[in-house]
């Protein structure tokens, strides 16, 4: 197989992290994880949304863009945690629907993203990771992570419905949904390998309907 470019995608607390360690381990590929710099907008951003949300969204895309460059740049396949697009498709349009971003600025962002988009390659494949509220609510809460605590279950919805937006209007590469509600591919090796095989399908060109208890749940 030829240089593959992967990226998972999906809501918070879905798995996506995991599922990158264990693909590229399956796979021999290697993982690009979600930037670890200090967003230095969030204080403000927190404090006073709406006058700060274009800056942190700004900071966001420039560093998932760098990010995005050096997955190309790398000389072997790779997988991404999270996309650029899902930076703005999900995330800033929630903010702007919410009223946490003005119009104008809203407008503004969008250009520069499209702008910087519509120059990069797109990836190979983008695995989608879809699950509903209460698994997220669940995973989010065995993750024990403190900033995570407040995150509502509304919040988690709107973010659902603007993923299956973007999904469904998404065609720079193809997408391989998957349906992670009943799946677990750390305990499960079945799950995984599932998971791996439709995969290498996809990058490969090659499919197989093969029909089984996942398969009638959704993934495709």
């Amino acid at each position: 197989m030829t240089k593959k470019f992967i990226v998972v995608a999906g809501n918070i607390g879905v798995g996506k992290s995991t599922l990158v360690d264990l693909l590229c381990s399956r796979l021999g590929f290697q993982p690009f994880y979600e930037p670890v710099t200090e967003n230095p907008y969030l204080a403000d951003f927190y404090r006073q949304m709406e006058s700060w949300s274009f800056h942190s969204q700004v900071f966001f895309l420039a560093h998932r863009l760098q990010l995005h460059q050096d997955v190309l740049r790398f000389p072997s396949s790779s997988i991404q945690d999270r996309s650029i697009y899902e930076d703005a498709e999900v995330f800033a349009r929630n903010l702007f629907l919410q009223g946490h971003m003005s119009q104008r600025d809203f407008e503004t962002y969008s250009t520069l993203y499209h702008s910087v988009t519509g120059m990069l390659p797109p990836p190979d494949l983008v695995i989608y990771l879809k699950a509903n509220e209460d698994t997220l609510l669940k995973r989010i809460s065995m993750r024990g992570r403190e900033y995570e605590r407040k995150i509502s279950r509304e919040y988690l919805s709107q973010l659902n419905g603007l993923y299956t937006q973007w999904i469904d209007d998404f065609t720079l590469c193809p997408v391989l949904t998957v349906p992670a509600d009943n799946l677990d591919y750390v305990a499960q090796a079945r799950h995984l390998e599932l998971v791996a095989q439709k995969v290498e399908q996809k990058l490969t060109g090659k499919d197989e309907v093969v029909f089984s208890d996942l398969e009638v749940n959704g993934f495709k």
